[in-house]
């Protein structure tokens, strides 16, 4: 192992939610593993969170393969109940503030420290990060967080290349090349006339007004899985493909949780039988109204599985959620079949052998851990990507059932739904056709991180180059 000294360094900005986090550090570790030091940074807010829930400490090397990890982390000037936080659009505008003044000192600091900055790696909703590498001359790369066929979807909105559902023809389906015809209620429902995340809208689609600026757009998807529309957009813009990044062979057990998770529920899964439990998780960000929960859990109660259930507290910077609560009585009922968690360490359950299938909102992060792990979804997406992801992982890659099809449905989803819905997941052949499926895909995922495959060799490439910049730039600076 080198001294971190004569190690290349990269320097990996997130935005501070969960599902931003979570991928950018996966790729932080993984170029680690390669050989590289690697400092990844989002705001105090969340590294107050990030240090108590995985025991990290700021500035501490991490070893991780061949090179180091770290964390350094920046205020955002706010304070953590600042009611501004609320509002999506200030908080972006006041970190664009707070970044371009932390980030050029942060820069200098390690110059001065001997280990200069060679390269600079930010995730959507940060596109100013590319500015201040091109001011400072530094090269620049993002990883998008979502899949390419939501990628390729903003795209051309954004550019106007294809007609999209509009207030005059709402239902209008959605044609893109390279890509199967999208229902109006199947694409990211951002685009949606009627949606009530306008200012997500904008956040999005900002992205595509600096993507000339990155030298590379990493993805978090792997050829295999969407080779036509990575093809297709890869004429148009430099993008490699180096997911799944959770399941990279050469990671470490480095984390990035908000909250600790219950890893006791790893061996309540130990005491079950194989393929008899439903995982049930919303991921980071969605949050159920209470009547729709109590349709699940009564839905649950009604067909009599074993289930593991993430119940996260809302945060600050999600308001206008209410906790919600389980019915009365609902886990007296269950007993040992059920167990109720506030976070799980997701990437070991859903390769637990005791899972049966994942009701998911189907976020990308969820979609990919479920698919690369073999096991069935149960599709109950809300907003967003997640009902393109839904469409995919159902009608596309053919691993998972439609429970329902988000905001532009929008209707409480019945406990019969539920209970028939997984049923179908669990037991006889669509629930056997789909584990078939999903295998093959998980499969797929295997071969591409492994060495030699599209993503490893991506990845690969995409060091190489890191390393004669940096190597280029340690020589300038003597």
């Amino acid at each position: 192992m080198e001294s971190t000294e004569s190690l290349v360094h990269v320097f990996l900005v997130s935005f501070p939610a969960q599902g931003h986090v979570n991928p950018l550090l996966r790729l932080g570790k993984c170029l680690a593993s390669k050989g590289l030091l690697v400092t990844f940074s989002t705001t105090e807010t969340i590294g107050k969170d990030m240090r108590k829930a995985n025991n990290i400490t700021q500035d501490e090397l991490a070893p991780v393969g061949h090179g180091f990890i770290r964390f350094e982390f920046f205020e955002d000037g706010w304070d953590r109940d600042d009611p501004r936080r609320r509002d999506l659009d200030a908080y972006l505008h006041q970190l664009e503030l707070v970044g371009k003044h932390f980030l050029p000192s942060f820069i200098k600091k390690h110059g001065q420290q001997g280990r200069p900055v060679s390269f600079l790696i930010n995730n959507p909703f940060f596109p100013w990060v590319s500015d201040v590498a091109e001011s400072l001359g530094i090269p620049s790369a993002m990883l998008w967080i979502q899949s390419c066929a939501s990628f390729t979807t903003y795209y051309h909105y954004f550019n106007g290349l294809v007609s999209f559902p509009s207030e005059a023809e709402p239902f209008l389906d959605v044609q893109i090349p390279c890509m199967p015809v999208f229902k109006y209620d199947e694409a990211p429902s951002f685009l949606y006339p009627s949606t009530r995340y306008l200012m997500l809208r904008r956040v999005i689609l900002s992205q595509f007004k600096n993507l000339d600026k990155p030298l590379f757009i990493l993805m978090d998807t792997f050829q295999e899985l969407e080779g036509p529309v990575v093809e297709y957009m890869s004429k148009v813009y430099p993008v490699l493909t180096v997911g799944p990044l959770f399941i990279n062979p050469n990671s470490s057990k480095v984390r990035g949780d908000f909250v600790k998770s219950d890893d006791d529920c790893l061996e309540w899964l130990d005491l079950k039988p194989a393929s008899s439990v439903v995982y049930i998780s919303f991921g980071s960000v969605v949050h159920l109204k209470q009547d729709q929960v109590d349709e699940i859990a009564r839905g649950i109660s009604n067909l009599g599985v074993s289930f593991l259930w993430v119940m996260k507290p809302p945060r600050v910077m999600y308001p206008g959620y209410e906790t919600v609560v389980l019915p009365d009585g609902f886990l007296e009922k269950a007993g040992d079949k059920g167990k109720v968690v506030q976070w799980s360490p997701q990437e070991e359950v859903l390769a637990h052998p005791s899972v049966a299938c994942f009701m998911t909102h189907c976020g990308w992060n969820s979609s990919m851990e479920s698919l690369a792990s073999g096991i069935p979804v149960v599709a109950f997406p809300q907003w967003g990507d997640q009902v393109t992801n839904a469409k995919y992982l159902v009608d596309e890659f053919k691993g998972g059932l439609r429970l329902c099809r988000g905001e532009a449905e929008n209707r409480l989803i019945s406990s019969e739904e539920v209970e028939k819905c997984l049923l179908e997941a669990t037991v006889g052949p669509k629930a056997e056709e789909m584990k078939r499926n999903t295998l093959k895909w998980k499969e797929a995922a295997e071969v591409a991180v492994a060495k030699g495959g599209s993503s490893d060799r991506n990845i690969q490439d995409f060091v190489d180059q890191v390393m004669r910049i940096g190597k280029s730039i340690g020589q300038c600076d003597k």
